[in-house]
């Protein structure tokens, strides 16, 4: 007699930026071809934005949160895309706010399991109410995160990995920023923590052991809980016709093109932008830059940049305004080098 496995239900819940969604929706897959129905939690605005290839329509579910709109964070803005650096706070006070909200999903859909992100320390507790165990879910690098929980746990001890290590002067600006109360409540410490504490036995992270495996050691041993590694997580490449960037890179020599891009939280100051761009030029390398601007300061991109930068950088160079296919141009073989924020 065949026996049926039982569908174990996941609720994701990740914090409202796409980098950290981009992980959650990557691990919703592979767990979806092992039995696993997820239930990809977010605000409206983000799923507005979220493609779920058809494979998966069956298995990955989109439910939305409810974030309250506070005073000057609109529904447009419960996203960190585009979202103007000021409100940032607002936004994780906001999120901070669907606890309740959360707590009626869960009693709705009966999920057996809860993923939440490592930025929500009331998540865990919401399903800990209703019985149902929750594991934190990092997608920061098993190297950084073994730094940061190190210097959180044991700052008077060296760090056994050399590598990894700020110079002197940076330290105690590091240490201030990162145990600094912000307008949005906890200090970004006391969050990580308490998502750690009270995560149930173990913690996912975005790596895979023969890259990182003496980092995922050394966090399991800092932080008495198991570190799983649940792969790298890498997105599949959407495949565009006619996009001209592609069409240019075709073009390009094997390697030799540079992508600069540095996420969707953080935008550049001018004295930066100008920076950037007078070191792309001096490299003489080809090179794709992404630049990005807050949604409610409409600037001209040529204006951006230094007078001329455009025109001296043409065949060599592209400037992208806006959102770019990162995981796609980085897949091309014309790519060979990547500067980023490293987030």
């Amino acid at each position: 007699m065949a026996t049926t496995r039982r569908t174990i239900r996941v609720l994701m819940l990740p914090w409202l930026a796409y980098g950290h969604i981009g992980p959650f929706l990557e691990l919703a897959k592979k767990l979806s071809k092992r039995n696993f129905h997820i239930l990809l939690c977010s605000s409206p605005v983000n799923h507005s934005s979220i493609e779920i290839p058809h494979e998966y329509c069956s298995t990955i579910e989109p439910v939305e949160l409810h974030v309250p709109s506070l005073a000057g964070l609109p529904p447009q803005y419960h996203t960190t895309r585009g979202l103007p650096p000021h409100l940032m706070p607002k936004l994780m006070t906001a999120f901070d706010m669907t606890g309740p909200n959360l707590s009626d999903i869960i009693a709705d859909r009966q999920p057996n399991l809860l993923i939440f992100d490592f930025l929500l320390p009331w998540a865990p507790e919401v399903a800990r109410s209703h019985g149902i165990p929750a594991v934190n879910f990092s997608s920061v690098a098993a190297g950084t995160s073994s730094y940061v929980i190190y210097s959180i746990k044991r700052p008077s001890d060296e760090h056994p990995f050399r590598a990894i290590r700020l110079q002197d002067q940076w330290i105690a600006k590091y240490r201030s920023q990162i145990e600094e109360a912000s307008e949005s409540g906890p200090s970004t410490t006391e969050r990580v923590m308490r998502c750690i504490d009270h995560s149930s036995g173990l913690i996912f992270m975005k790596t895979f052991r023969e890259l990182k495996g003496k980092y995922i050691d050394y966090l399991s041993d800092l932080l008495g809980k198991k570190v799983m590694p649940v792969g790298p997580l890498v997105q599949d490449p959407v495949q565009e016709d006619g996009n001209h960037i592609f069409e240019w890179l075709d073009l390009k020599e094997r390697s030799l093109t540079v992508f600069v891009s540095f996420g969707t939280e953080y935008f550049l100051t001018e004295k930066e932008r100008e920076e950037i761009a007078y070191g792309l030029e001096l490299s003489n390398v080809n090179f794709i830059w992404a630049v990005k601007f807050p949604v409610e300061e409409p600037i001209n991109l040529e204006e951006a940049l230094p007078e001329g930068f455009l025109e001296r950088v043409r065949g060599r160079g592209r400037v992208i305004e806006g959102w770019a296919s990162q995981a796609r141009i980085l897949a091309h073989p014309s790519v060979g080098g990547f500067v980023s924020h490293c987030g």
